[in-house]
């Protein structure tokens, strides 16, 4: 889940503000092993997690794609799509986020959760997409912050970088009045929706593409 976003214009159903009165924010994993589990998050740059209905859609569509993949969450904050990934048998998840207060909640909660299966890095995500030398992802998940023109930057990298194996999966959020950037040429659309000021897509590689 995407972190550091503007606050809104109005508040709607999609925004799910996290309490910032008591410097902490809460996550509920809603499916899978660890369903239920209430984790805590520092209220570091305006932190909120993707809203329990557009993560239940989210992985309603990856429902047959989840288990033993390998994912990458990119802009993790609170973690919950990477951890979300975990709980349903991903086989392995990366977070990352440059924000070391965000990180470190990142790595207590996956010790809470008793899980050896999450890496986190803590670094900026243009330079962490820099290093081409990591192994392709099945699945990415990319929720960046709103209005900063994110996914202009990040579209190229991720495909110049070959960071979705062919066949996999990408997954991208952005305020619904953004117009989508075009984004790379074996991107296929598969889904897409949009509730309240949030559009979610999910993308398909063309597996045909080496």
């Amino acid at each position: 889940m995407a972190r550091h976003r503007p606050a809104p214009r109005k508040p709607g159903p999609a925004t799910s503000r996290i309490s910032g009165q008591s410097g902490s924010g809460e996550l509920r994993i809603i499916g899978g092993d660890w369903r239920s589990r209430l984790l805590r998050f520092p209220d570091a740059g305006g932190v909120r997690p993707s809203p329990a209905r557009i993560r239940e859609t989210l992985f309603n569509w990856l429902n047959f794609h989840i288990a033993g993949s390998r994912c990458l969450d990119l802009f993790a904050g609170s973690g919950a799509l990477g951890l979300e990934a975990l709980s349903r048998g991903a086989a392995r998840a990366t977070l990352v986020d440059h924000t070391p207060a965000l990180a470190q909640s990142l790595r207590d909660n996956l010790r809470l959760l008793k899980s050896d299966n999450g890496e986190v890095v803590c670094q900026d995500v243009t330079g962490y997409l820099g290093d081409s030398q990591c192994p392709a992802f099945d699945i990415i998940f990319m929720d960046p912050p709103f209005r900063q023109g994110w996914l202009e930057r990040l579209f190229p990298l991720l495909e110049s970088g070959h960071w979705a194996k062919p066949g996999g999966w990408v997954y991208v959020e952005h305020e619904s009045e953004l117009t989508t950037p075009p984004v790379p040429q074996r991107w296929q659309l598969h889904r897409q929706k949009t509730a309240g000021q949030v559009t979610y897509s999910l993308y398909r590689v063309d597996p045909g593409t080496e």
